[in-house]
């Protein structure tokens, strides 16, 4: 067997290992999503990670050179997957399914410059949620926005996170109204896609490299520069008589008038901007679009502010169609795991919080043997109720050791046990870190019998704390 040379062994570019503290981040991301996807009556979905390759083709406009292409298998020419939805799409099209509100969490391919950074990879996961079916208008595209927000609640983003939406129709309209050719809409709309990566003379130009009159790009950029609350714009678009005429435009402005009506049932009509200037580069999108951004102030930016959109997506009402099966209008939503992670463990080392291990570390207190024994029956007790408990694996572990050892692995309580107290029938409960001076610094004594209750509602009110419904220890 040939011996791997040293300096090869490294992952690919773009791509991670995941393991320990990270892990229970990104699955309290995936807790955070599916939880919300199944309370809107969510259906999972797996689909293979790679498909077809016709099947991917044509779908992602500029974005499609960024697939992963496979050397022939046997005959068949296959891609990697890019994102969800298209596999999503291609399910409905096999499938005699009229309505399904499905999800899917699962990773997927890009053939991107990497930024781990700013949790731009190559290999990374999405969460998506769509709605497929025939609905009245605007109603499963509210209840996706309102997803959004509970996403984001959980994960305690939600003040600092910003909806932008826009619909094709509006954005199509002004492109037309503006004297963009229809052949060419798609394509400008990707260069206005980057205007929140590039200067808008760096947009300019690329709008004129594509074959735009000068004074039709400057039209596009002033429309471009609006954003605020659904009604602002609306009243802008309405009083502007050649925007107004547009029949494209007047379809989007009722659409829109109506989703507000219905983010204001949902009271989230405050959490969403309209803004003009999202586009959203992919060629399937048909109706309302949007992307979640971090939004945060001069003083906080950091690393956070530099992870672009960290959920995106919108209404594509004509790609079921586009495998030859009948036309399934679909709306759906895909947050960036791994973009989320990325702010989620910068906030965990900023604010020094600590990632939660198990949930109980056994201790022992001098004693014969360690309490060897004594230790595996209370951790024996503790799994049996539902919890997560360790211990060291000497024989007689000296006890700074096992305080390090809970103390590196994030263990928020410990049980420590001693001779004297067994015999009394009773454990000491300590919750971890507390600050000198504290009460409840040393830890308490307690009747072994309620050892798993007490260590439950002792957890409880960690979770609590963290999530800011109690005051934080002193």
């Amino acid at each position: 067997m040939e011996k791997t040379d040293k300096s090869s062994v490294k992952v690919p570019k773009g791509t991670r290992d995941w393991v320990g503290a990270d892990i229970k981040i990104r699955d309290r991301i995936f807790q955070a999503a599916s939880g919300a996807f199944t309370r809107h009556g969510g259906v999972a979905l797996d689909t293979p990670v790679f498909e077809l390759k016709s099947i991917l083709s044509g779908k992602y406009g500029e974005d499609s050179k960024l697939i992963y292409e496979l050397a022939d298998q046997g005959g068949e020419d296959l891609a990697l997957r890019y994102d969800l939805t298209v596999p999503f799409a291609r399910w409905l099209a096999m499938n005699s399914v009229q309505q399904i509100k499905r999800y899917h969490i699962a990773k997927v391919y890009r053939r991107d410059q990497p930024a781990i950074a700013r949790g731009r990879m190559r290999e990374f996961y999405q969460c998506d949620f769509d709605i497929a079916g025939e609905y009245d208008p605007m109603i499963p595209d509210a209840e996706i926005l309102r997803i959004v927000y509970e996403v984001f609640s959980s994960l305690g983003l939600a003040k600092d996170v910003t909806v932008k939406i826009n619909h094709r129709k509006i954005l199509d309209g002004l492109f037309a109204v503006a004297g963009v050719p229809d052949d060419k809409i798609r394509t400008i709309s990707s260069a206005v896609d980057k205007l929140d990566k590039l200067s808008r003379e760096e947009v300019k130009k690329e709008m004129l490299e594509k074959g735009l009159e000068g004074s039709v790009a400057d039209e596009i950029l002033e429309w471009t520069k609006y954003n605020g609350d659904i009604p602002k714009i609306l009243d802008l678009l309405k009083n502007d008589e050649k925007m107004f005429a547009n029949e494209k435009i007047k379809k989007g402005i009722e659409e829109m008038s109506l989703l507000h009506t219905y983010l204001d049932a949902f009271r989230i009509a405050d959490q969403v901007s309209f803004d003009l200037a999202l586009a959203r580069g992919l060629d399937y999108y048909t109706g309302l679009i949007y992307e979640a951004v971090i939004e945060l102030t001069a003083k906080d930016r950091s690393a956070e502010t530099r992870v672009g959109s960290i959920a995106a997506g919108g209404r594509y009402d004509n790609l079921v169609g586009m495998y030859g099966r009948k036309q399934i209008p679909c709306i759906g939503i895909s947050f960036g795991v791994d973009r989320i992670f990325t702010i989620l463990k910068a906030r965990h080392e900023k604010e020094k919080q600590r990632v939660r291990g198990s949930d109980v570390y056994v201790m022992a207190f001098g004693g014969k043997n360690g309490l060897l024994p004594e230790r595996m029956e209370i951790a024996r007790t503790l799994w049996d109720a539902g919890l997560s408990a360790e211990f060291s694996p000497k024989v007689k572990p000296r006890l700074p050791q096992q305080f390090k050892a809970a103390e590196t692995g994030g263990v928020p309580l410990a049980v420590i046990i001693g001779e004297d107290e067994l015999k009394a029938g009773k454990v000491k409960v300590k919750v971890m870190g507390l600050p000198e001076g504290h009460p409840d610094k040393e830890g308490n004594l307690i009747e072994k019998a309620n050892l798993a209750a007490e260590c439950k509602r002792l957890l409880a009110e960690d979770a609590r704390r963290i999530n800011g419904e109690l005051p934080t220890s002193n």
